[in-house]
């Protein structure tokens, strides 16, 4: 109820808000994640079907690939238990939206990726390569070098008895996956979960022999590839693997280079003021505060090889902090990078300064997709998992990047990516009549939506151009 005060006359009003009849009806059938309709196209155009039934038969029962589009499905809503397929199960929308056979059950779903786990990790790869290939994916460079950003990120999984859940850097318990992000875009085209306590450059070398011929794959050969990532990856073994990539792209005639932040381990602070000092290098940038750059190059050795490597190292000394109080002890900082760029340091900096956007990439995994405490207790369903959210979170970013950025998209503030939420919000979660009618299979968005039905027709052709033969 709401009181409207009219003091022209001093008296009150009484204003009964309308009472809406409600009713169920027993023929008209809606949806209120008609989104689905194109993650099935997505499934489609990446070729879902033929990458995993062959090489993963079944003599009877559901096939393995519609467990794979049931998951995808469900993670594209932002749902990442398997008991959230249970009312899907009688769904007629879900069903032909994403191609199925059969919805299968939540023990189902759980059964299949304990036993496929391991199989199905490699093939869900090869599902984002297909999609991004076959739509012709957007890949936009960052001042002319298409970027690539590896990291590791914490998920909190803490107060269960999930294996490999253990100590994370961040000091909760949980798991610390591995990731690669392309572009400006930010596709993933890596995402490996880890145990809590795993180092970032623990085996990581087999990582990057995974993921370099994807890059090979997906970047185009006149593209400048820069690869960046901190120092939790600075150990000689990944600097040679890296040179050792570069050298094979350059007898290739293509461009791959890296950007490395330096770890300073135990560094003598002093020393490097003395040596920056020598070299002449420091400029005062205020009172109290003076930056130097010294631009080195250092050799290091792997198994009995040796290899020279630029650093570029930033010293910082201040001896009057910011607020113009004097320091007892001058604070010194020491910054360092390892790159193959043959570019002044100023602009080596730069570049990679850029590498903190994939943090949000992080943050739309965990939230977004809701995959912050997985669901399983098994460290490898929790893995395949990652895998096929890899999947989900491209097919939802494809969506955004085609539908929410350029003439097309519906007013908002001008944006060169659209974050997961905002396509679960624009594209994903509109709701539609569902209708099957002289076997044809129709959304009614009704009135007052032109300009979502313009992106939903315009995606839904794009992707059909791409899922044909």
């Amino acid at each position: 109820m709401i009181i409207y005060n009219n003091t022209a006359s001093q008296s009150f009003t009484h204003l009964i808000m309308a009472r809406f009849e409600v009713k169920q009806s027993a023929k008209l059938n809606l949806t209120s994640y008609s989104g689905l309709a194109l993650i099935g196209q997505c499934c489609q155009a990446a070729q879902v079907d033929a990458v995993i039934d062959p090489c993963l038969p079944v003599s009877q029962g559901m096939r393995t690939s519609d467990v794979v589009k049931s998951m995808v499905g469900l993670l594209s809503l932002g749902k990442s238990d398997f008991e959230a397929i249970e009312p899907f199960r009688s769904d007629r929308f879900f069903k032909e939206a994403l191609g199925l056979s059969k919805v299968p059950g939540s023990v189902w779903i759980r059964q299949r990726l304990d036993a496929k786990a391991a199989e199905l990790r490699e093939l869900t790869d090869e599902l984002s390569l297909r999609l991004l290939e076959r739509t012709e994916a957007p890949i936009t460079a960052h001042q002319g070098y298409v970027c690539t950003n590896l990291d590791t990120f914490v998920m909190d999984n803490s107060d269960t008895r999930k294996e490999a859940v253990s100590r994370t850097y961040q000091g909760i318990d949980g798991y610390t996956p591995i990731a690669l992000y392309l572009g400006n875009e930010g596709w993933n085209i890596g995402l490996e979960l880890r145990a809590g306590s795993h180092h970032s450059a623990l085996e990581t070398d087999f990582f990057l022999e995974r993921t370099f011929p994807r890059l090979e794959r997906l970047c185009p050969k006149d593209a400048h590839v820069l690869w960046r990532d901190d120092s939790g990856f600075d150990s000689a073994r990944l600097l040679f693997a890296k040179a050792g990539e570069r050298d094979r792209w350059m007898a290739l005639g293509r461009s791959f280079d890296f950007i490395t932040k330096w770890n300073p381990r135990k560094q003598d602070k002093e020393a490097w003021v003395a040596k920056a000092e020598v070299a002449g290098s420091f400029t005062e940038t205020r009172p109290g505060k003076r930056v130097g750059l010294l631009d080195l190059t250092v050799e290091r050795a792997w198994q009995k090889e040796k290899r020279s490597f630029r650093l570029v190292v930033r010293v910082t000394e201040r001896t009057i902090d910011k607020k113009g109080q004097s320091l007892l002890v001058p604070d010194i900082e020491l910054q360092g990078w390892w790159t193959s760029l043959d570019l002044k340091p100023e602009a080596v900096i730069e570049l990679y300064q850029h590498h903190g956007t994939h943090e949000q990439f992080h943050s739309e995994i965990k939230t977004d997709l809701d995959l912050e405490r997985l669901p399983s207790g098994k460290f490898d369903t929790n893995d395949c998992l990652l895998h096929l959210a890899s999947f989900a979170y491209n097919c939802l970013r494809l969506l955004g990047q085609l539908g929410l950025t350029g003439e097309i998209a519906p007013i908002r503030h001008p944006a060169k990516r659209r974050r997961l939420k905002t396509v679960l919000q624009e594209i994903m979660y509109r709701a539609a009549k569902f209708v099957e009618h002289a076997r044809r299979l129709v959304l009614d968005f009704g009135r007052n939506f032109a300009d979502h039905v313009k992106v939903f027709v315009a995606l839904q052709d794009r992707l059909l151009r791409a899922a044909s033969p």
